[in-house]
């Protein structure tokens, strides 16, 4: 890999092109209060953070990514529209590939502005692909609102609905979840005999643990009523496997998607959303006719993307990180900005890499 030096020069490089672009130059701190951010990253960060301990401020992280403390300082006293850029070194702990670094530089482009998100995204997903320059990256797109739209369409329980929300970043317990409320897969026999009891207590012995007694029969309570919920009708199971299938170029999918939305209106808003972004991505010269879209794009990346998601991959290297990548974050702005909210959508690159696949290494 490419010296600090280098990554450096090439931060700055990228980092101009971004401020010639209209983005204002911040910085954030290193060291970030954990509380908050913790609950805002998703289950892969969270696990990966470097958190220590501070008498005076409590538990502190080094800070795993930029997008977060960006929206902080925004929400707190940034003017509207707004553009930011900037670049640093983020940490994350590399528990399963000692290959993989734990250290580096992110260069960023952050664009906030209600007035018109589709065309953020455009720009946002533009000015990217434009600073990684003539290298042979391939462009993934995807869109998580379209699920979350399909999963709000459901015709079920809404604690149901708000376990499927929670876990379209967990793949796999997203299956299972979609698989049990469809009665495809077994119920643990313990829980069959949790449920039958008259009175779950009655051999449970002593009271250990953090939960209180009623902290455990409210979720008894809760298992109880799910049992007794409808299951999720085949159909509808049908429709959300489809959805979760459709991986082809920006116009196939598109009609795809539309199709779908026939059967399951709920999703015709998002699926819109996706057509007009595809027309403002022409505007900006990028070819939609060889980009690449998958459904379930972004579902293992950061959990605050809630729409548009994208990523830059080297095709020669399936074994290198995505280059850049990016989304839109909605929600972060929302649940940062204490009733305030505005539309914000984001993207980084690792310069590290892009020297990297220049050199040819």
């Amino acid at each position: 890999m490419p010296d600090r030096i280098e990554i450096r020069a090439r931060a700055t490089a990228l980092r101009a092109s971004f401020e010639a672009a209209g983005a204002q130059l911040v910085e954030t701190d290193i060291l970030q209060p954990a509380e908050v951010l913790l609950d805002l990253y998703g289950e892969d960060i969270r696990g990966r953070a470097y958190v220590t301990s501070d008498a005076m401020r409590g538990e502190q992280m080094l800070r795993p990514d930029f997008t977060v403390p960006v929206v902080q300082m925004h929400m707190a006293h940034g003017a509207e529209p707004a553009r930011y850029t900037y670049s640093g070194e983020v940490f994350r702990r590399q528990e399963d590939d000692p290959e993989r670094a734990n250290e580096y530089t992110q260069v960023g482009y952050e664009v906030f502005d209600r007035e018109n998100p589709i065309e953020a995204d455009a720009e946002v997903f533009a000015v990217i692909k434009n600073a990684l320059g003539n290298q042979p990256l391939r462009a993934a797109t995807g869109d998580i609102g379209i699920l979350r739209a399909a999963v709000e369409g459901l015709q079920t329980t809404e604690r149901r609905k708000a376990a499927l929300r929670r876990h379209i970043w967990r793949p796999r317990r997203f299956r299972a979840l979609i698989d049990r409320y469809a009665g495809r897969a077994d119920v643990p026999a313990a829980r069959l005999a949790l449920l039958a009891a008259e009175d779950p207590f009655a051999a449970a012995g002593p009271e250990i643990g953090l939960r209180s007694r009623s902290e455990v029969e409210a979720r008894i309570q809760a298992l109880r009523e799910d049992a007794a919920a409808e299951p999720l009708a085949p159909r509808e199971v049908a429709l959300i496997d489809a959805i979760l299938s459709v991986r082809e170029t920006l116009p196939n999918a598109l009609e795809q998607l539309r199709d779908i939305a026939v059967d399951l209106p709920a999703i015709s808003a998002s699926v819109e959303g996706l057509s007009r972004r595809m027309k403002a991505l022409e505007k900006r010269g990028i070819d939609v006719t060889t980009l690449d879209f998958e459904a379930s794009y972004g579902r293992t990346s950061m959990e605050y993307y809630d729409g548009f998601v994208f990523g830059f991959h080297a095709a020669s290297r399936p074994d290198l990180p995505a280059v850049a990548t990016g989304g839109r974050y909605d929600a972060l702005c929302r649940v940062l900005g204490q009733g305030r909210v505005i539309p914000a959508v984001g993207g980084v690159i690792r310069p590290d890499l892009l020297i990297a696949l220049e050199a040819g290494k």
